[in-house]
């Protein structure tokens, strides 16, 4: 249970099969443990859906709690000023 958690705290979010495999482990028994983690507050998970190369991943994700990654490349929200919906005339 512990190198489930260390691994994600290295490695930030990552499908069951992904851990699974980084740990080895049946996938059974990363269930139980990621069960385990979800109980006990220190990890959590999300249902996924993905495209990668037109093929759709779908599976349950996890990632450790109060863990935060960089930021991704790609787009970005815009800073606006502080005042910007102050100045709106719509």
């Amino acid at each position: 249970m512990n190198s489930i958690l260390q691994f994600l705290k290295k490695n930030g979010e990552s499908l069951d099969r992904d851990i699974a495999e980084a740990v080895g482990i049946s996938l059974a028994k990363v269930h139980v443990h990621l069960s385990q983690l979800i109980a006990s507050g220190q990890i959590v998970s999300y249902h996924s859906i993905r495209f990668e190369g037109g093929n759709k991943i779908e599976g349950m994700r996890y990632r450790a709690t109060g863990i935060l990654m960089e930021a991704r490349r790609g787009r970005k929200e815009k800073n606006h000023p502080p005042d910007y919906w102050h100045n709106y005339k719509g």
